[in-house]
């Protein structure tokens, strides 16, 4: 920090020192603890005494300023000391294994890692056999300073942790122009704007026309009509939107790199915030003009022109008014409850139901409008016949669910029989019905098993919802006696547990249950951005939490098309891209980022098995690289932390695998830094870079502006 800064940062550690403080101008251990906003409080209490440098059992604010002065400004020696003493929890000048062991531990707790006995034991003698250079049974401060040596980050990460305590967060870096005049934000979204600018512009051109065509009639009808032509064109263009087949299949063809396609759905809501706004606008200028009407003709009030049918009004039987009422209560409705805050409230289902009066809409539209049929025609017809596709290709034949794995953080995996004609790409998601849970709904799932496993398919579903909470909780309920489970079920259950039994964990990561002939019915499938990932020649695949799903089944099938070759006469072997005219790929960087342990353990098994394959590839690079970060724990900048992920390090190298999953991949604590992450990949240089993301909104904010600052492609998962 410059000069400036450290004098701006301690006035306000004083004025926050004040605050908390209090008359006494002191601040106990409790009142410590609440500024330090720290989990547990071991370190709380260690700091404390450390800060405490008379023993007074309080601290003044000159002892708060001196302590934080030093671990900012201070030399080496000074700030290694703090740490030396923060692990001598008895003061005696040397740590012994208990020490180091109680300290570990409540470590483990601050990064929310839930670790056996065993394995903090593991830990503990990791890192002190690695710091007892002399086997004296304890570690002295010279030692520690010969350890660290090892770990040229720590000196600097204690610094930064140290000053951060009670530092507020530095404000958020803004760009001096806005994002959406860089050159970058220009080029990665030009199909985007080309397609907005279109749009906005046949808009003008039917409100321009039409309101001409009527400007003889008074202006409030001028803009009615205008509105009204415009009307007709986006509640026809609405129905496009949403031919998933259509748009699918346009995925497949040259026009996919000029239109927008991933962007669907957003389009969609966007036409849908327009057609409300034009409805809005139309409605009301026929209001006014009715109002005009009954001032002049003065026998008729305002509410008999909108409630009563009046012919030459317009609409069937001249009832335009009343159908233009219920088209705009239904349109409110409809925006209403499909807002963010409903559909991902646990309240999907009250967005669904509303959505289907898009056939009431259409309906009241060819009564309202004489010419909207026209417009109709083609996307209606088009629409009509996916949805009797659909039904057809539902309700064709039952599948069964053959084995539901009830997963931590309330995930169901469901393993469904394969349909015999089903063929899907990676990343790709269906609807599914299942009538147990809910007759009628339908609800969309990525499938999570590559295309090139043939009898079954897979479904990992997180329970964030009133559908996904019934699902989960109907497989709770304990099973019939007096039947054995099927076959294939048993089959993959044996094989899962071999899988961890090779890798030495344990296979109880959830509950294995036999369905009791559960039926289920897909619709699709459909395509999803994802697709572009084989044709991408450096890919970056970024999932957040369940948005492992579409990942799971491409990583599957890029393993599929690598397949492992061997001499026939020796025992040399290699791997063979299976190249075709759409499998491009050069490099795979899969980033996967959860909250807490416990959220890996959905697909650590699959992880596994890539780690295996990857193990014997070429010298000259791995094609596939994994990068996995926990939340949770606390980060190697917390000096809180710098002991735990030392020894975690130590112990990683040593037994060649993750404390955390098992894996070889080592688990980063925190959040990923995007600017090294993204300047790594481009150092790289395999190619152009394109990002798949698959995660929360606000994540997706992050990532796709440091996209734009790289230069790299973005791509994020829309249902």
């Amino acid at each position: 920090m410059s000069a400036a800064e450290d004098a701006e940062w301690l006035r306000w550690v004083t004025k926050q020192f004040g605050s908390i403080a209090g008359e006494d101008k002191e601040i106990d251990l409790e009142e410590f603890k609440t500024a330090l906003q720290v989990k547990e409080s071991f370190f709380a209490e260690r700091f404390f005494a450390l800060f405490d440098s008379d023993g007074s059992g309080t601290i003044s604010l000159e002892e708060l300023l001196k302590a934080l002065n030093l671990l900012v400004h201070g030399n080496e020696t000074d700030k290694l000391r703090f740490l030396f003493q923060v692990y001598d929890v008895d003061g005696s000048g040397s740590i012994d294994p208990d020490e180091l062991r109680v300290v570990l531990r409540w470590c483990l707790r601050e990064s929310a890692i839930a670790l056996p006995e065993e394995r903090l034991g593991d830990l503990t003698l990791a890192l002190f056999e690695a710091a007892d250079k002399d086997h004296s049974g304890s570690i002295t401060f010279e030692e520690l300073r010969e350890e660290l040596e090892g770990f040229p980050e720590v000196m600097e990460n204690l610094t930064i942790s140290a000053a951060s305590w009670l530092k507020p967060p530095p404000p958020a870096e803004r760009s001096r122009r806005p994002r959406c005049l860089t050159r970058a934000y220009w080029h990665n979204h030009r199909s985007k704007l080309a397609f907005l600018g279109g749009y906005t512009g046949l808009n003008l051109l039917l409100f321009t026309l039409a309101a001409l065509r009527h400007a003889g009639l008074g202006g409030w009808v001028a803009v009615a009509r205008g509105c009204g032509q415009c009307l007709n064109f986006n509640c026809a263009f609405l129905a496009v939107l949403m031919l998933r087949r259509c748009l699918t299949w346009l995925r497949a063809t040259p026009v996919a790199k000029v239109l927008p396609l991933d962007q669907h759905v957003a389009f969609h809501q966007l036409v849908g915030y327009v057609v409300l706004a034009l409805a809005a606008v139309h409605t009301g200028a026929h209001i006014a003009n009715f109002s005009r009407l009954a001032r002049q003709d003065g026998r008729h009030a305002l509410a008999e022109y909108l409630l009563s049918a009046r012919p030459g009004v317009g609409g069937l039987g001249g009832t335009a008014s009343q159908t233009g009422l219920a088209l705009q209560g239904l349109l409110a409705a409809m925006l209403a409850f499909s807002s963010p805050c409903v559909r991902r409230s646990g309240h999907f289902e009250v967005f669904y139901w509303t959505h289907l009066s898009y056939i009431s809409v259409w309906t009241l539209l060819i009564l309202h409008g004489p010419h909207f049929w026209k417009w109709f025609a083609v996307p209606g017809c088009l629409f009509a016949l996916e949805k009797a596709l659909g039904l057809a290709w539902r309700r064709a034949g039952g599948l069964r669910i053959v084995e539901v794995n009830l997963l931590p953080s309330k995930v169901t995996h469901l393993v469904i029989e394969r349909p015999q004609f089903f063929r899907y790409k990676p990343g790709d998601y269906v609807y599914l019905n299942i009538p147990a849970i809910a007759t009628y709904e339908w609800h969309p799932f990525t499938i999570s098993s590559a295309p090139e496993q043939q009898e079954t398919l897979w479904l990992h579903i997180r329970s964030l919802g009133q559908w996904t909470n019934k699902l989960y909780e109907y497989f709770q309920q304990p099973e019939s006696p007096g039947s054995e489970p099927k076959l294939l079920s048993r089959s993959l259950r044996e094989k899962r547990r071999r899988r961890w039994a090779q890798v030495g964990l344990s296979t109880e990561l959830g509950e294995t249950h036999r369905p009791r002939s559960i039926k289920c019915y897909i619709d699709g499938p459909y395509g999803t951005p994802t697709r572009r990932i084989f044709t991408s020649e450096h890919a970056v695949l970024i999932g957040a939490g369940i948005g492992i799903t579409p990942f799971a089944s491409i990583l599957q099938s890029i393993m599929y098309r690598r397949r492992k070759q061997s001499c026939p006469s020796c025992r040399y072997s290699w791997c063979e891209d299976l190249r075709d005219e759409e499998m491009t790929l050069r490099k795979v960087d899969f980033i996967w980022i959860n909250r807490d342990q416990k959220h890996f353990e959905w697909f650590v098994s699959l992880l596994t098995k890539l780690e295996m394959e990857q193990a014997e590839q070429e010298l000259g690079g791995r094609f596939l690289e994994m990068h996995l970060y926990m939340t949770s724990a606390l980060s190697k900048n917390d000096v809180k932390a710098i002991g735990l992920q030392m020894a975690l390090d130590l112990l990683a190298a040593k037994e060649q695998r993750d404390s955390i999953t098992g894996l070889r991949t080592r688990t980063q604590p925190g959040r990923p830094d995007w600017s090294k992450v993204f300047g790594k990949v481009a150092e790289e240089k395999k190619g152009k870079v394109q990002v798949f993301f698959c995660g929360s909104p606000a994540l997706a904010k992050v990532i796709r502006a440091h996209c734009e600052r790289f230069g790299f492609r973005f791509f994020k998962e829309n249902f």
